[in-house]
């Protein structure tokens, strides 16, 4: 007679790509451990775990209706403005989490930054990287609200070491926390593979619009005045992969984690934003890279100049950006991988609480 897995919710974010993609190597151990992950989420988040897991469960989340203004200096603003929405989404979530704890009798959730997906009745994890969240000057209050948030969950999983070297410095670190914090090390779906290099630069993009069509028309004004051969992915999951050659440029719509996987291998140097997990993509792969931070996004701006002053990673902001910016990134190091040897057999065991 089959036994039925134990089913757990995995629910990241929509906010570019990065929530969603993290979430991988998490989907891939807990099927290797014997459980049945259901993923739930919204957007572009939700279509790219489908392609990489199209076997599984897929529930839709309300969207949080995350928007970007197009001068990053009202970011936050805009954010402000679309909290009423925001809270009606969260708990809209809060309800329908409630609904599958029950109809698919989940023995525990794993939520990647969505604030409503968490349940009193089962284990419950939440995956952040910014126990401080910055917002200029009301940081001290959004860090504050993020981490009340934060003790409503059994664990709060840190994908980052919490000791030094460490990769996210003061987002990810505080002292004196009132609730259990498990780090666990950089998350990657990734792996190094030596390979032949095929391209002299990788532009990758992704996060929320407008200010990723913004850069990708910026980058391609910059590039024509490049010498060498580029791989470029523009971030945009739709339902057919799509592919243009354009002189020395080669376009992709998106990739899967197979093919990035290879093309991050075969390049030199990589060009893209400086979200936290690309950073953690970049550290386990070991590349040497250029950073250009979403306008007004205070979180990619401190890791951007944070990498530059260590001497890992030199970075400009996106309307200074030109192309023989490239030209630094032989004065640093490179991002490096340090490998935490992660048990998640022993992770997991929240998961069997009773």
């Amino acid at each position: 007679m089959k036994t039925e897995k134990p089913k757990i919710l995995v629910a990241p974010l929509n906010w570019g790509l990065g929530h969603a993609t993290r979430c991988i190597p998490i989907v891939e151990a807990l099927l290797e451990n014997g459980f049945e992950p259901v993923i739930a989420s919204d957007g572009v988040a939700l279509h790219i775990l489908q392609k990489e897991f199209p076997h599984l469960i897929f529930l839709e989340l309300p969207s949080y209706q995350i928007e970007y203004a197009k001068n990053g200096a009202f970011f936050k603003w805009k954010l402000i403005k679309n909290s009423p929405k925001m809270m009606e989404a969260i708990y809209h979530e809060r309800q329908l989490t409630k609904k599958w704890v029950k109809d698919y009798q989940l023995v525990s959730i794993i939520s990647d930054n969505r604030l409503g997906v968490y349940s009193k009745k089962v284990p419950s994890v939440f995956i952040t990287h910014q126990l401080n969240v910055l917002t200029g000057n009301t940081s001290w209050i959004t860090s504050k609200l993020h981490q009340y948030i934060i003790k409503k969950y059994n664990e709060c999983w840190v994908p980052d070491s919490a000791e030094l070297p460490n990769l996210t410095g003061k987002l990810g670190h505080i002292k004196n926390p009132h609730f259990k914090i498990n780090y666990i090390g950089p998350l990657s779906r990734l792996n190094k593979i030596e390979l032949p290099k095929k391209y002299d630069l990788m532009v990758i993009l992704s996060g929320p619009e407008p200010q990723r069509s913004m850069l990708e028309a910026h980058l391609k004004e910059e590039l024509k005045r490049y010498i060498g051969d580029v791989i470029f992915i523009r971030g945009v999951v739709e339902s057919e992969q799509k592919t243009e050659q354009v002189a020395s440029i080669t376009f992709y719509n998106f990739m899967t984690s197979k093919q990035l996987e290879q093309t991050f291998n075969e390049s030199e140097m990589v060009l893209c934003r400086s979200g936290y997990t690309t950073v953690m993509d970049l550290a386990k792969l070991e590349k040497k890279a250029f950073f250009i931070p979403t306008p007004g996004q205070f979180e990619q701006e401190y890791l951007a100049k944070k990498y530059k002053k260590e001497g890992i990673v030199p970075y400009a902001k996106q309307d200074k950006f030109v192309i023989e910016n490239l030209y630094e990134i032989d004065l640093y190091k490179g991002l490096q991988h340090y490998n935490m040897n992660l048990d998640w057999k022993k992770l997991f065991l929240l998961f069997e609480r009773k």
